[in-house]
Parts: C-alpha cells; sequence; structure tokens
C-alpha cells in the first residue's frame, strides 16, 4: 500500500494545510503553496479537505503504484500519462496496482497536487502532515522525496463514482489583489501608483519563503527601519532595493522592511502558481471586497464538498 517513488522530480514534498498557531516559535505554518487546489483534489477523491498531498513544483516526477488507488490531479497543467494515456485534471481517476504515473513539466503554472484516496500515511509533527523545509521538520523525513523513496497511503473504497470539477474559479496569476498593509502610510501617492499601475517580473530566486520580484523601485517616504515584528504570509515588503517581497508559506515569522500591502487570502493560491519571469500586476481592494472573494472561494468548495462521495 504505497508510492513508489522512481524520480522525485524537481521538489515534491508532502503537504497538507499547514501547523498554525506556533508563529510565536518561529515556526511558519508551510502548508500548500496553492491550498485551494490541494483541497478541491481532496474532495475529488473522498477525502477530508485538508489531507496531505504530494505538491509538485515545475517537474512532478515518475511513480508507481503498488496497489489499486484512486487519485486525483489538481492546480496549473502539468503534462503527463499513466502507462501512455493522459491523465484529466479536476477528477477521479482509479489507478491499478503496477501502473506507473510519469508528471510534469509544468505548461501553465509552478505546481500541481496529486491526492490519493486514503491520504498519505504521514505523522504528525506538530499536528501537520506538512514538509517544513527551512527546519527540515514533517513531511516525508523533513525533505523532497527522492529516487527508492516508498510513501506508504491510507486504505480506500473499492469503488467511487467518477468525480469532475466542469468549472474550477478562474486562477488569473496576472493580476494580485492587494489590501493595505501596516506601513502603508510610509509610502506616498506616487509610491502606490508605481506600485498598481507596474507589472512586476517573478526573479529566479522564487521558493516557498517568498516571491520576489523586479519592476519599478518603490521608495519608503520614512528614514527609519521598522522594529522587527511578525509577518504574515502574504505579506508585500519594501526591501532597501525597493523591489517587492511577497512573504509565502515557508516564511520566516518576523522582520524588518516596512509591508506596503498584504495579498488578499482569496488570491495567495495565485501567488503559489507564479514562475520565473511571470508578469503580474498589484490591485488595491477594499477589506470588503477581499472578503467577498473569500467567501466566494469557501462557497465553491463547500459546493463541492457535499456533492462529492
Amino acid at each position: 500500500m504505497s508510492l513508489a517513488v522512481i524520480d522525485g522530480g524537481l521538489q515534491t514534498t508532502v503537504q497538507d494545510l499547514g501547523r498554525n498557531g506556533f508563529a510565536h516559535l518561529g515556526i511558519s505554518a508551510s502548508g500548500a503553496a496553492d491550498s485551494f487546489s490541494l483541497r478541491l483534489g481532496n474532495l475529488l477523491v473522498g477525502n477530508a479537505e485538508g489531507e496531505a498531498g504530494l505538491e509538485m513544483t515545475l517537474i512532478g516526477g515518475r511513480y508507481q503504484f503498488n496497489r489499486d488507488a484512486f487519485v486525483s490531479l489538481t492546480g496549473s497543467y502539468f503534462l503527463n500519462d499513466l502507462d501512455g494515456e493522459d491523465l484529466p485534471f479536476y477528477e477521479n481517476v482509479h489507478v491499478e496496482q503496477g501502473q506507473i504515473i510519469n508528471i510534469g513539466p509544468s505548461r501553465d503554472g509552478a505546481r500541481c497536487y496529486l491526492t490519493v484516496q486514503g491520504g498519505f500515511d504521514i505523522e504528525l509533527v506538530l499536528g501537520s502532515k506538512s514538509t517544513h523545509l527551512m527546519t527540515n521538520m514533517g513531511g516525508f523525513e523533513g525533505r523532497p522525496i527522492k529516487k527508492g523513496d516508498e510513501i506508504k497511503f491510507g486504505d480506500a473504497r473499492q469503488e467511487m463514482e467518477p468525480v469532475r470539477i466542469k468549472q474550477a474559479i478562474e486562477m488569473d496569476c496576472s493580476t494580485l489583489r492587494i489590501t493595505k498593509g501596516i506601513q502603508h502610510d510610509w509610502f506616498d501617492p506616487d509610491a502606490w501608483k508605481l506600485l498598481q499601475n507596474n507589472k512586476f517580473t517573478v526573479s529566479h530566486t522564487f521558493d516557498r519563503m517568498g516571491v520576489r520580484t523586479a519592476g519599478q523601485s518603490i521608495k519608503t517616504m520614512q528614514d527609519t527601519e521598522v522594529l522587527t515584528e511578525g509577518i504574515p504570509a502574504g505579506a508585500v515588503q519594501i526591501p532597501g532595493n525597493g523591489q517587492p517581497i511577497i512573504s509565502f508559506v515557508d516564511h520566516q515569522t518576523t522582520g524588518g522592511y516596512p509591508k506596503i500591502a498584504n495579498v488578499i487570502t482569496a488570491d495567495l493560491c495565485k501567488v503559489g502558481q507564479l514562475m520565473p519571469q511571470d508578469e503580474f500586476q498589484f490591485q488595491l481592494v477594499s477589506m470588503a471586497e477581499a472578503e467577498s472573494l473569500r467567501l466566494a472561494q469557501e462557497s465553491f468548495i463547500n459546493d463541492l464538498k457535499y456533492s462529492a462521495p
């Protein structure tokens, strides 16, 4: 009852929805970079939405199933084949014992997710199965998986009705919606115009800690630095060079850069799909609109939750 890793891809890790509540100890939540896609994948195969899946970055890898299973691929589309047949995304698929699946490279985004009915049998660390790469904690031995690993997965039902998501919420990564950050008033109207009216390019140093960008330099009106304070996922920080950095799921928990904005909760999944050299713009929205967009996303999840077997 395991998944044999023939090739672990570029960076494939076990991720669930993260371990919240430990930032005061210097441990960020971690979890899926695109939690929306992971939740959909779990519901498609009959798991609880927060069960762990495999998060694959840019190149997914090659895997053999050592027993029959129901699986789902979600997130950005990665080229794939199961013994020569293309697996559809966003539906549950029956895989037979001995079959081999090849996943990747990506065609349109940074990450995809493989979920398996019954979930992956991974020990909980601080209440989560997620891999925290900064500390080599959790997941499969605290690291990306590699050739020769065998990842156990749980018991599954014998039969499952086909489920397919016909229309997911559109994930247009060319625009990231933001609300004002805690130091928003450190920046004059010209800085805000630069932030919203110019395109930024994702640098090659992107990772699960944060997304560094290149574009118009944003300058603060203040000469002083911020006293070290907490940093949430999605904070748009402005370092000395003026190039925005978006903190992400494995982010450091404190820092001293001013935070001009925060990416809204509903768009954090988009940050997880940005690839090097992608271009995007920031769009300022109200707190009310941000909450409305979050609720729409949750409504989509709930509709699937109560319709899936």
